[in-house]
């Protein structure tokens, strides 16, 4: 396989550029200010058709990662996309790109993040009176906030919850006076570090105290499923895809 790699200096990019090169594939690491083994991103077009790519990993920025979608959708490449933090024009524009290509879009391609997704959900399920708090830390250098494993996260609870209840309101940290209401769940959000990323999810009632929590140890856990993604959807209909088909 031949991917190319948006982002391919960044913290995640350049493991993803080093997790293909080690499985063996063809790697064209994309960059705005390329070096003698990068390419200018900013010839994406160009650098899709002369190297007939099986695919396009992106982890950039959410206004680049619409715009190389677009290019991609154009060149016919399935494109990988591990970009957080989209508005909703974004994502419409995603599943416009989706209507030519294949396009698989997850908030987190670690493989324990969705056994935790499953694993929250049953327990949601069996402890529906209980309240729940999620916290999450991440580098300092992360961008948006609460993360989007943290959205998913919170997603997975409110579809958990069924027809119980409504959707819980999110309240984002608490200052002064706060007494908790049992229709809320507290958002914890903590940037430090080079943490790599770490999602808890506590569950608490019946005098007992239930925690889930994942920690990834490398960005490598990222790259590996992005990769995994990327070999997935290379020649698949045009579509959006899901990181759990994956899995």
């Amino acid at each position: 396989m031949r991917a190319a790699v948006a982002g391919a200096t960044g913290r995640t990019g350049s493991e993803v550029v080093t997790e293909l090169r080690e499985r063996g594939h063809d790697a064209l690491a994309l960059s705005r200010e390329p070096t003698d083994d990068q390419r200018d991103i900013g010839d994406l077009a160009a650098v899709l058709d002369e190297s007939d790519s099986d695919a396009l990993i992106d982890f950039t920025v959410p206004e680049a990662t619409v715009h190389h979608a677009t290019v991609a959708a154009e060149a016919g490449v399935p494109l990988v996309i591990g970009t957080t933090g989209f508005d909703e024009d974004g994502l419409a524009a995603l599943t416009d790109a989706a209507r030519e290509i294949p396009v698989l879009r997850a908030s987190n391609f670690a493989r324990g993040v969705h056994a935790l997704r499953e694993i929250v959900q049953a327990g949601v399920e069996a402890l529906p009176d209980y309240d729940i708090e999620l916290t999450e830390t991440h580098h300092s250098g992360k961008r948006d906030a609460p993360s989007g494993t943290a959205r998913t996260l919170l997603d997975d609870i409110d579809a958990a919850r069924g027809e119980r209840g409504e959707r819980l309101d999110r309240t984002h940290g608490r200052e002064g006076k706060h007494e908790r209401d049992p229709a809320e769940i507290g958002v914890h959000v903590r940037r430090a570090g080079n943490v790599r990323g770490e999602h808890e999810v506590l569950l608490a009632g019946n005098d007992e105290l239930l925690t889930l929590t994942h920690r990834a140890e490398s960005r490598r856990v990222f790259a590996a499923g992005a990769v995994d993604a990327a070999e997935a959807v290379a020649g698949r209909p045009a579509g959006e895809y899901e990181f759990t088909e994956v899995v």
